[in-house]
């Protein structure tokens, strides 16, 4: 389906050597294809496909969206991992991202795997949209246990952190748990007038690539 208003803001391309295979090229000859006209990739903790998926994408008349997804814990719980997904705005939220991945790896890495905390969100937060994570974000995961008021406490933190910049992510991509997630994320977001965004978890481009992927 060609629709220029529908936009993916969350893709892990094969520099998201955990779990992508979307190569770059190929990326932006089926957004083309599809009519779309701007894509975001969100590799997990790292930025490695920037140049080219810039490259590629200024050749194809796309505008590229600079992000990453990111795992993020309280300070003093390093094994209490949620997600969150970063949008570059301009070239301060890309010098703050870069920050945040390069400080995961050199300061935040435990048990071999990079994360940062939430307190270093706070020093690096400007020129940065950012995401809920969805089901595996902070806020989502307060949902999933029912806690809707903590889940609205998260909330507006990250909504006084990232004025206008935040939104809760929804997703239907047939995860357990999902449409729960959904029918309490519409709701809190309802209670404090927060902005919305779709977003599905793309790690290949076609269905015939889901065997490979897997």
């Amino acid at each position: 389906m060609r629709d220029s208003r529908f936009v993916h803001l969350r893709v892990h391309s094969e520099f998201s050597l955990v779990d992508g295979i979307v190569r770059i090229k190929p990326l932006m000859h089926a957004v083309t294809d599809r009519g779309m006209n701007a894509i975001a990739v969100t590799d997990f903790c790292n930025q490695f496909a920037a140049l080219k998926m810039f490259t590629a994408a200024m050749s194809m008349g796309v505008k590229p969206i600079f992000g990453a997804e990111l795992p993020c814990h309280p300070l003093d719980k390093p094994e209490d991992i949620t997600s969150v997904i970063f949008l570059c705005q301009n070239m301060t939220g890309y010098k703050n991202l870069t920050r945040l991945v390069s400080r995961a790896y050199f300061e935040g890495q435990y048990q071999g795997q990079p994360r940062i905390t939430y307190d270093w969100i706070t020093e690096a937060s400007e020129g940065l949209i950012a995401l809920s994570g969805g089901l595996r974000g902070e806020g989502g995961q307060a949902l999933i246990l029912d806690d809707e008021e903590r889940a609205e406490d998260i909330a507006k933190r990250w909504r006084a952190l990232f004025p206008g910049r935040f939104y809760l992510e929804i997703q239907r991509t047939g995860r357990s748990g999902e449409d729960m997630y959904n029918e309490r994320a519409v709701r809190l977001a309802d209670k404090l007038a927060l902005p919305l965004v779709a977003t599905n978890d793309v790690r290949f481009i076609d269905e015939k690539e889901f065997d490979a992927h897997e």
